[in-house]
């Protein structure tokens, strides 16, 4: 089976993740489905926010690049033409996280951030 595109999700800087959370939640009416220190996981309907701490500092997970996420229905497939492209290593890929998906990433020449992401809920 191929893998399915299923849609694009833009993760946003933030230099804080909880005041930012709130502000959507407040402002935009998306709500809370994960957070923690460094991350956060928005949605209204269908669709998806992410924020990701970023300060521009050299402990900055961002490194002056932006990200996106891919969502993905059968993402194995997918894995491993990116391992046979060597776009990223087998240990790139990431099961069963804490936000419940199986996902791997790369960064492309500009420092910016691709997250391959599959849902498991």
């Amino acid at each position: 089976m191929e893998t399915l595109l299923l849609k694009i999700i833009p993760v946003l800087p933030s230099s804080d993740i909880e005041r930012d959370v709130a502000w959507y939640r407040e402002k935009t009416g998306f709500e809370l489905f994960y957070s923690d220190k460094m991350y956060a996981v928005l949605i209204r309907g269908s669709h998806a926010i992410h924020l990701q701490w970023h300060a521009d500092t050299p402990g900055d997970p961002l490194l002056g690049g932006s990200v996106i996420r891919i969502l993905v229905k059968n993402i194995e497939p997918l894995f491993q033409e990116f391992i046979q492209r060597g776009t990223v290593t087998e240990d790139a890929f990431k099961a069963n996280t804490p936000w419940e998906t199986n996902e791997f990433g790369f960064f492309d020449l500009n420092n910016n951030a691709v997250f391959i992401m599959e849902d498991l809920a």
